[in-house]
């Protein structure tokens, strides 16, 4: 089959690969961007097509209508993939970007389109479990931006740049807003394997709370652990890119 378009506002391909045979769609933190997996195309191998999601409010997209609700979010990611659904793929989600993922893979089957062969998530708990953490979205500017310190997530010197902070807090807010407000609504569970990541020094998210996603696959679910706190997709990004190829591997053998 033809490759997808090379350009898109919602998706960006670091890495176009035609003769890929999958692809791997991956959902970054509240506030994060697409450069969050720039590095994990030369990691994993040829076979895999990696593509950032980009949300409004940031990077070229910085001027582009904030949207602060989940479900418009989803449904605007869900219309803006359908193109890409030709070949073979996976979802990627950490922490915000694990629900995104997880409500995009139930829109798409709400619609009828292809389904994720795997869901990878990381850093936080399933969608049905009630978070324990004060909402952020309604903070003072100076309140927010100590509480973004304490997720180690945002680089120091753009939480101490008073200018770019002022750029990049409206996306801040309308990301934990659409967290902070989505209401969980139960439905059948996937039918694809769901693999769940977590670090060992997460202070907000336990085990209990990483098995919790095993409740939303009637298919394997596995819980791995790696050393780090919050993000260690950042610092344990090697161990993490290893398991995910190897998971990678088994799912699409033979596939040509």
């Amino acid at each position: 089959m033809s490759s997808a378009p090379a350009k898109s506002r919602w998706y960006v391909c670091f890495n176009p690969k035609k003769q890929a045979r999958q692809r791997m769609f991956c959902f970054p933190h509240a506030a994060g961007s697409p450069a969050t997996f720039g590095q994990w195309p030369a990691k994993l191998s040829t076979d895999v097509e990696v593509w950032g999601v980009h949300l409004p409010g940031r990077g070229n997209r910085l001027i582009d209508p904030l949207i602060d609700r989940l479900q418009p979010l989803v449904a605007a990611l869900g219309e803006a993939i359908i193109p890409f659904l030709e070949k073979p793929f996976v979802f990627y989600g950490h922490s915000m970007g694990t629900l995104v993922s997880f409500e995009l893979a139930r829109w798409l089957r709400r619609h009828n389109y292809p389904q994720p062969a795997h869901l990878f998530v990381s850093s936080r708990a399933a969608p049905h479990v009630p978070s324990s953490r004060k909402p952020l979205h309604r903070l003072p500017d100076a309140e927010l931006i100590e509480e973004l310190s304490q997720f180690n997530g945002t680089p120091k010197e753009i939480l101490e740049n008073p200018e770019l902070m002022q750029l990049i807090l409206p996306a801040i807010r309308a990301d934990f807003a659409a967290l902070e407000t989505c209401v969980y609504t139960p439905d059948a569970p996937f039918s694809f394997p769901i693999t769940v990541f977590g670090s060992f020094e997460d202070p907000d998210v336990s085990a209990d709370d990483l098995g919790s996603w095993c409740e939303h696959t009637v298919g394997s679910c596995v819980v791995r652990m790696l050393p780090g706190d919050h993000f260690f997709i950042q610092t344990a990004q090697g161990s993490l890119l290893g398991m995910i190829q190897q998971e990678l591997g088994r799912l699409f053998a033979g596939v040509r």
